[in-house]
C-alpha cells in the first residue's frame, strides 16, 4: 500500500502494523538487555584496571582502565540509542493497539479522555457523549499536543458553518490515505507527553516584551566580566601582574550573576521547562510541512508555517536547542560557569534575539500544528470506517435527510441503520416503542452524526443532507439536592433553554435549531405532561425548528392537535415463542406510524419482578 492508498482493511492494516512493532521491540529490547549488562561489566572492569594500576603499581593498569573507559561510554552511547529506538517501538505498539480498540469500540483499552471545562447549560455535549468516557471525542482522539486536543473538543462543541465544514471535508479525505503520516505525527507528539504543558506560559513569554529592555549594561556586562577575567588570568599566570587582579572581575562576575543574572534565568526557566515539547512541536511540523498534499486546506496550512530558516520547524528546532543549554541552579556546575562566562545572560540574550524574529509567530504555529492534530483525528476515523461518508451540507437546506443511519459510537456489529428524516420545517419527528426498542439510541445517532458532519468529519450513513444546524436536546436531565431543583423542575429548565435558542434563531434568522427530546417531560403525571409536551412542540414548530421527540407514553401520539405536525415512527419488540426463543427480542428497525405495543410488564417478569396483584387492605 502506498502512502496516498486508502487502507482496504483498516483492522489488517494494523494488525500488521502492531505485529511488526512488537517484534522490532522485543529484537531491540533483547539487545538493549544484553548492551546492558555488557556497560556494567565494562565499568566494574574499568574501575578493577584502575585499582591495579593504584594499588598493585601495574604499569598497563591504567591504559587499560582508559581502554575499558572508553569501550563503556561506547557501549553507554549505544545503549542510549537502543533506548529510544525501543521507547519508539513501544508508542508505536501501543498506537496500532489503541487504533483496534478504537475500531471495536473497547473504551476501557483506550487511554483516559481528556474532559474540558463544559458548561452544565451546553445545548447537547452531556446528552450526546460528546465529552469523556466512551464518547465521541475519545473515539476521535489521536491527538498528542494540547493545541491538538482543544481544537478538536473546540470543533466538536461548537458547530462550523457550512463552507468551514466542507473545506474540512476535503483535507480529512486527504489525509485518511496517509496512515504512515498520521501515526508517525502521533507518534512524534507522544515522545513528550509526560513534559507537556499548556503551551500559553510559553506563548505569553513569546509574545511579550524584551526582558532585557532598559539593560543594555547587563548585554555589555556579560562580555566584558568574562573578558576581563579571563585576559587578568592570562596575565598572572604569565607572570606580568604583581597582584591578581582578576579576583575584581571575578567577584564583579558573581555578584552580577547572584542578582541581575538570577533574574535573567527565571525567564529562562520557563522557556528551558518545555524544550522537550518545543522540540516535538518542530518535528511534528517538520512532517506537515514536507508532507506533498494534494488538498488546498493542506496546503494553505503549510503555507502559515513558512520555509527555510525562518519557517516554523527551523525556529522551533532552535529554540528547543537554546532552552536546553541552560544550565539549573541545583547543578554543581551552575556557580563556576556563571562566574566564569555569566551563561545565563547570554543563554537570555540568545533567547531574546529568537522572540524579536520569531515570537510572534509561535501562536499562529502551534494553531496550525492544533488543526492538522484535529484534522487528523477526523481522517482516523474516515480511515477506519471507509464505508462512511461525507454528508452533503447545504447552506440554504431546512432538514436532515439520513440514510441507512447509524449510532457512531457503536461497533459495526451491534449498529442497526435506519433511514430517517428530521424535518422539513413546520413538522416533527414522534418516534414512539417500548422500552429498550432503541428510541434514545436514534435521537443519539441523529444528533452525534449532525455535530460530526459540522465538525467536517465523515458521518455514519449511506448518504446524510442537512442544513446548518444547532444542535439542543434534552435527554439526561438531573435533579439537584443541593440547589433544591426537582427532576421535573430540571427538565422544565431544559426545555426552557431549547425554547429561548429557537426564538432567538427564528428571530435573528441564525442556524435552525434541531431539538432531540428523550422521553419529554416524564418528570410530572400524564395528563399534564401531555398539555405541556404539546405546547412546548407546538412553540418550536411554529418557530420553524426541526426535531425528533421520543416517547413510551402513547398518550402523546393520540393527540389529535399535535397529528397534524407529527411524522410518526415507531420501533417494537418480539416475544419469544417456543422453548428456545429468547422471551423478548429487538431488531431496531425503523417503522412508520405509532407503536401498538408496550412491555414494562413482560420486562418485570424477566428480570424476576413477577409479582401478583396484591389485595389491598381498605
Amino acid at each position: 500500500m502506498t502512502e496516498t492508498e486508502p487502507a482496504t482493511d483498516p483492522r489488517a492494516s494494523y494488525e500488521t502494523r502492531l505485529e511488526a512493532a512488537t517484534a522490532g521491540y522485543d529484537r531491540v529490547n533483547s539487545r538493549w538487555n544484553v548492551v546492558a549488562n555488557a556497560r556494567l561489566i565494562a565499568f566494574l572492569a574499568a574501575a578493577a584496571a584502575a585499582t591495579w594500576g593504584l594499588w598493585g603499581r601495574a604499569p598497563l593498569g591504567w591504559p587499560l582502565a582508559g581502554l575499558l573507559l572508553g569501550v563503556f561510554i561506547v557501549l553507554a552511547m549505544y545503549h542510549a540509542r537502543l533506548g529510544r529506538a525501543r521507547a519508539r517501538l513501544a508508542t508505536l505498539r501501543a498506537i496500532q493497539v489503541h487504533a483496534l480498540a478504537r475500531i471495536d469500540r473497547r473504551w476501557s483499552d483506550l487511554p483516559a479522555a481528556w474532559v474540558p471545562e463544559i458548561a452544565a447549560d451546553h445545548p447537547y455535549a452531556i446528552d450526546l457523549d460528546i465529552i469523556g468516557r466512551a464518547s465521541l471525542f475519545q473515539l476521535l482522539d489521536t491527538t498528542a499536543t494540547r493545541m491538538g486536543r482543544e481544537t478538536l473538543a473546540a470543533w466538536l462543541l461548537t458547530p462550523a458553518d457550512p463552507v468551514t465544514a466542507t473545506v474540512r471535508q476535503g483535507a480529512v479525505a486527504d489525509l485518511a490515505s496517509r496512515l504512515d503520516l498520521r501515526q508517525e505525527i502521533e507518534l512524534r507528539g507522544r515522545a513528550a507527553v509526560n513534559e507537556e504543558a499548556g503551551p500559553e506560559p510559553f506563548l505569553t513569554w513569546a509574545e511579550g516584551s524584551d526582558s532585557l529592555a532598559g539593560r543594555q549594561w547587563l548585554r555589555m556586562f556579560a562580555w566584558i566580566g568574562p573578558l576581563a577575567l579571563l585576559a587578568l588570568g592570562a596575565a598572572d599566570v604569565a607572570g606580568l601582574l604583581v597582584w591578581p587582579l582578576w579576583i575584581v572581575p571575578l567577584l564583579a562576575n558573581l555578584l552580577v550573576g547572584a542578582t541581575a543574572a538570577r533574574r535573567a534565568y527565571a525567564t529562562i526557566a520557563g522557556v528551558a521547562a518545555a524544550h522537550r515539547a518545543i522540540a516535538t512541536y518542530a518535528g511534528q511540523l517538520d512532517l506537515l510541512a514536507g508532507a506533498a498534499f494534494r488538498d488546498p486546506a493542506l496546503t494553505a496550512l503549510q503555507a502559515r508555517l513558512g520555509t527555510g530558516e525562518r519557517g516554523a520547524p527551523a525556529m522551533l528546532r532552535r529554540l528547543g536547542r537554546l532552552a536546553a543549554m541552560a544550565i539549573p541552579p541545583s547543578s554543581v556546575l551552575y556557580v563556576p560557569i556563571q562566574a566564569l562566562t555569566l551563561w545565563d545572560v547570554h543563554v537570555l540574550i540568545a533567547l531574546e534575539r529568537w522572540k524579536r524574529e520569531g515570537g510572534n509567530e509561535a501562536r499562529a504555529w502551534l494553531a496550525v500544528l492544533g488543526e492538522a492534530e484535529a484534522l487528523a483525528s477526523l481522517a482516523g476515523l474516515r480511515g477506519d470506517n471507509p464505508e462512511w461518508i461525507f454528508p452533503a451540507i447545504a447552506a440554504d437546506g431546512d432538514g436532515f435527510q439520513g440514510t441507512l443511519l447509524g449510532h457512531p459510537l457503536l461497533r459495526a456489529a451491534a449498529c442497526v441503520r435506519n433511514d430517517v428524516t428530521v424535518g422539513p420545517p413546520g413538522t416533527f419527528l414522534l418516534v414512539t416503542g417500548s422500552n429498550m426498542s432503541g428510541k434514545s439510541t436514534l435521537l443519539r445517532a441523529i444528533g452525534v452524526n449532525a455535530v460530526l458532519a459540522q465538525a467536517g468529519g465523515p458521518v455514519c450513513a449511506d448518504a446524510l443532507a442537512l442544513g446548518p444546524v444547532a444542535v439542543w436536546t434534552s435527554a439526561r436531565v438531573q435533579d439537584s439536592l443541593e440547589r433544591g431543583v426537582s427532576f421535573f423542575l430540571a427538565e422544565l429548565q431544559r426545555l426552557k433553554l431549547i425554547v429561548d435558542a429557537a426564538t432567538r434563531a427564528d428571530e435573528r434568522e441564525g442556524p435552525r435549531v434541531m431539538y432531540l427530546l428523550d422521553e419529554i417531560l416524564q418528570g410530572t403525571n400524564t395528563a399534564e405532561r401531555s398539555v405541556a409536551a404539546r405546547r412546548v412542540i407546538a412553540y418550536l414548530v411554529e418557530h420553524r425548528a426541526i426535531g425528533a421527540v421520543s416517547t413510551h407514553d402513547l398518550a402523546l401520539a393520540d393527540d389529535h392537535r399535535l397529528a397534524p405536525v407529527a411524522v410518526m415512527v415507531h420501533f417494537t419488540d418480539t416475544v419469544g415463542e417456543g422453548p428456545d426463543a429468547p422471551p423478548m427480542s429487538f431488531d431496531y428497525r425503523l417503522r412508520p406510524g405509532v407503536a401498538t405495543t408496550t412491555n414494562a410488564l413482560r420486562l418485570m417478569r424477566l428480570i424476576g419482578l413477577d409479582l401478583e396483584e396484591a389485595a389491598l387492605p381498605r
